[in-house]
């Protein structure tokens, strides 16, 4: 199939109920196919009115739902261990917020540039448009291979089996997991609504746990504890140790309970006013978060000792309710930390279910109309379904002790190297801009810059031996995590050759991509097969 005429044309037809409508831009070797389709400004913006229904308010929960979830109650004894004293413990918090809002404003500049549903996929087209569709298949690769809920189905098991009075043993741990990812997988894919209404019942419930934390925390500075006052802020930089790797590490763990700053730029296209609330709702919601963080933080340094705290594991809210309140309450509060974690699972998995969705949507899975189906309950089973199938494998692949301190850094380390992509890409396009780039001031290019270093030290630190007080794992070697990363994006690019180049030239067909509007008013880019005529 060829097009002769250089000028832009617009070809509409009907393919299963759903309105087809491709624009043709030039391609390579003259021939003209929507090879080159990237997201402008105009075509964000003529999204049908009706399906804005997001807020400024749902925006902001949004946001926190992602945020917050099992970081703050799994992460400090890590981050102590890592940084030695309770000072600096503390101010790499500070300094993670201040990461935080960098990345913020570097998705915000995006989010008001391509106002879009999909996020980081979005960004990182518009950036690297050669070699066609590569980084297309890098992304997929990242989005459908990571784990992303298996970390926090651990914790969930962890203080659910402590409430239950239950050792967390090897296989415990593991079955318990599997049941909190199984039914999460089922309440999403069988019975959506009711999904979505637990899961934003236990994003306001969530909030009140931090709440109650930071409530907690001042009981125990009031002197009102079952055990000695620990006075953990009269020498706070004792013991601070001074460690590239260890330093990283720690950023890693703080950067991961930040993890969810930019979830509202994957649902642009259904926000109202987009451009004006993405601009409100990211600080408004990093600012309460880092505030929320800091006072938990505080809390756990007023109800125990450095040294219990660093023995606590992913346990340490439940060690400062029991300092404070006794044992039998360490139990009983332990349910609330529990269901804090069950949210964060039932939040990522639905995200990550319609991440798998898109993906097949879009024909760029194998099998993609069936990763691609609603069906039988209109909800993204089979795509739920995958992202189950990826965190089973994990949380039974590796030593449990291991799995949650990977499955964190496994994730942190490609969206790293995303972020310094995404991040460097708005300096480069403020200098080199394509015609419908917006002008970036230089706060904006600042920040960009700041966001990007910090990402570039993120990646590139991991791959150095770390002292032996800063071994990130108990059994496995510590550049796991970066191989692993590096893996996955070695493992997109394999398909892109696979998919983009083998292929189609053993079936005779160009690979290109139409805009296909949908039933359901959303504009996809969806690749579609051409047979070839050479």
């Amino acid at each position: 199939m060829s097009l002769s005429s250089a000028d832009e044309k617009v070809h509409n037809t009907r393919s299963n109920g759903a309105v087809l409508s491709s624009k043709v831009a030039g391609g390579l070797g003259g021939e003209k196919y929507a090879d080159d389709i990237v997201y402008t400004v105009e075509e964000s913006d003529s999204v049908l009115p009706e399906r804005r229904q997001i807020g400024l308010f749902s925006a902001v929960f949004i946001i926190f739902n992602r945020i917050i979830g099992t970081g703050v109650f799994a992460t400090p004894s890590t981050i102590l261990a890592l940084s030695g004293s309770v000072g600096l413990s503390l101010f790499m918090w500070v300094i993670g917020a201040i990461i935080a809002s960098a990345g913020m404003y570097v998705y915000i500049i995006w989010g008001t540039a391509l106002p879009k549903n999909g996020g980081e996929k979005n960004y990182l087209e518009y950036i690297f448009r050669r070699p066609r569709y590569l980084i297309t298949s890098v992304f997929a690769a990242n989005g459908v291979l990571l784990a992303w809920a298996a970390g926090n189905s651990l914790v969930f098991g962890e203080y659910i089996l402590l409430a239950a009075n239950v050792e967390p043993t090897r296989w415990t741990l593991r079955l318990v997991g599997f049941a909190c990812l199984t039914f999460a997988l089922l309440l999403h894919g069988l019975a959506m609504k009711w999904g979505l209404r637990l899961q934003n019942f236990l994003g306001i419930f969530k909030l009140l746990v931090l709440v109650f934390v930071i409530i907690t925390g001042f009981v125990a500075l009031g002197g009102h504890m079952k055990v000695e006052k620990p006075h953990n802020f009269t020498n706070a930089f004792e013991g601070t140790t001074a460690s590239a790797s260890s330093f990283c590490l720690s950023l890693y763990n703080v950067i991961w309970s930040y993890i969810g700053f930019s979830n509202v730029n994957y649902a642009l296209a259904e926000v109202k006013n987009p451009k004006r609330t993405v601009r409100i709702a990211g600080p408004l919601a990093i600012g309460v978060v880092t505030i929320l963080y800091m006072l938990a933080n505080i809390a756990y340094f007023a109800g125990a000792t450095k040294e219990e705290i660093q023995t606590s594991g992913r346990l340490v809210a439940a060690l400062l309710f029991r300092n404070v309140y006794g044992p039998r309450a360490e139990r009983a509060l332990s349910v609330f930390v529990a269901m804090s974690a069950l949210g964060n699972v039932l939040s990522v998995t639905f995200s990550q279910g319609r991440v798998n969705q898109e993906l097949g949507r879009e024909g760029i899975l194998p099998f993609s109309k069936f990763w691609g189906s609603g069906r039988p309950f209109n909800a993204p089973f089979t795509g739920l379904a995958l992202h189950w199938a990826i965190c089973i494998i994990v949380i039974f692949a590796l030593p449990p002790g291991d799995a949650y301190d990977f499955v964190l850094n496994v994730i942190s380390y490609p969206l790293s190297v995303i972020n310094a992509a995404i991040s460097f890409g708005i300096i480069y396009l403020a200098y080199r801009p394509y015609p419908d780039w917006p002008k970036v001031g230089l706060p904006a290019q600042i920040a960009a810059g700041f966001f990007g270093a910090a990402n570039v030290f993120l990646f590139i630190v991991p791959l150095t031996p770390p002292p032996a007080f800063a071994e990130p794992y108990k059994s496995l070697p510590y550049w796991t995590h970066a191989v692993g990363g590096w893996a996955v994006f070695g493992l997109g690019f394999l398909y892109w050759v696979v998919w983009a180049l083998v292929l189609p030239r053993i079936g005779r067909y160009r690979l290109h991509r139409v805009e296909e509007v949908g039933q359901d008013g959303l504009k996809r880019h969806v690749f579609k097969r051409f047979p070839r005529t050479d």
